[in-house]
C-alpha cells in the first residue's frame, strides 16, 4: 500500500508539473527606455510563470509596424510569446488562454493604458477594459472584459 500511495503522488505532482510549466512561457518585450510601469507588468506575468526578455528601443512605432499592431490598439510595450502580439498591459490570464487555444490570430491587446490593469494599478482607481483579439486581417473583436 505504501508503494502505491508513493506511486501515486509522484505521478500526480508531475501531473501537476506538466500542467503549470504548459502555461509557463518565454517572452520578448519592447519597451521605451523611460517607460516605468512596463516594469510593473513585468513583474504582474513573471509572477503567473512568463519569463520576460527586456528590449529597450526608441522607436517603438517601427516594432509596431513589424508586427502588425492595429494603431487604435497601441499601447506602451508590445511582447511576443508564442508566435502571437500582446500589445499593452494584457492580464496574464489573458496571455495564458491565449496560448491554451491558439486561435488563428496575430495577438491580443489592450488599448492604451487604463487604470487597473496590469503594471496600471493606482490605489483604488480602476477603469473597466477590455482585452481584444487582433485577427489575422488585423481586424479585432471581444476577447475578455475585465
Amino acid at each position: 500500500m505504501t508503494i502505491r500511495k508513493t506511486l501515486f503522488g509522484a505521478l500526480a505532482f508531475a501531473a501537476l508539473s506538466l500542467g503549470s510549466a504548459a502555461h509557463a512561457a518565454s517572452m520578448t518585450m519592447f519597451k521605451s527606455p523611460s517607460c516605468g510601469c512596463c516594469g510593473k507588468w513585468v513583474e504582474h506575468v513573471e509572477k503567473h510563470g512568463f519569463t520576460v526578455k527586456t528590449v529597450a528601443t526608441e522607436d517603438m512605432t517601427a516594432v509596431k509596424q513589424r508586427l502588425k499592431v492595429p494603431a487604435n490598439l497601441a499601447s506602451c510595450h508590445t511582447t511576443v510569446v508564442g508566435g502571437y502580439v500582446v500589445e499593452g498591459h494584457v492580464p496574464a490570464a489573458d496571455i495564458k488562454r491565449l496560448l491554451a487555444t491558439k486561435p488563428k490570430a496575430r495577438g491580443i491587446a489592450v488599448a492604451g493604458m487604463p487604470m487597473g490593469s496590469p503594471g496600471m494599478e493606482h490605489a483604488n482607481h480602476r477603469e473597466p477594459y477590455q482585452t481584444m483579439l487582433i485577427g489575422t486581417n488585423g481586424k479585432a473583436s471581444l476577447f475578455a472584459r475585465h
